[in-house]
Parts: C-alpha cells; sequence; structure tokens
C-alpha cells in the first residue's frame, strides 16, 4: 500500500495574516498610484485632471490583478 503523506495542519492565524498582508499591499498599490496621479495633476494641470483618474484607475486595476495571482499561487502550494 502507498503511504499518505500527513498534510500539515494550517492555522487559522496564518491566513489571516496572510490575507490581511495582501489587503494591505492592495491598498498601498492604489494609494500609491493615486498619490502619483494628483502630484502629475498639480505640475501639469489639465481640466478633467486625467493623470489622477487614469492612475487611479490603472493601480486599482494592478492590485486586483496582484490579489489574483497570489490567492491562485498559495492555493496551487496548499
Amino acid at each position: 500500500m502507498k503511504e499518505k503523506k500527513p498534510t500539515k495542519p494550517t492555522k487559522p492565524l496564518n491566513s489571516y495574516a496572510k490575507y490581511s498582508g495582501i489587503g494591505i499591499q492592495m491598498f498601498a498599490i492604489i494609494a500609491v498610484g493615486s498619490y502619483l496621479g494628483v502630484k502629475l495633476d498639480e505640475k501639469f494641470p489639465n481640466e478633467h485632471k486625467l493623470y489622477t483618474l487614469f492612475l487611479s484607475l490603472g493601480s486599482v486595476i494592478m492590485s486586483i490583478i496582484y490579489v489574483i495571482r497570489r490567492i491562485t499561487k498559495d492555493s496551487k502550494e496548499n
């Protein structure tokens, strides 16, 4: 018979820490993108604050992609 490898019990505190860290990183990505957009709009003024709009939207998309990749990577490891 084949022996089954013992699985490590996952601690709930580890998963909470991992996913709260992902949330903090997501917030940081969005904050940096928005901050850069505001600073660019101050330096190069335009009518509709396009730098803030596009960099904020781009940072939200980047953070969502980051979260999806991180969660799929973690699920493949388990």
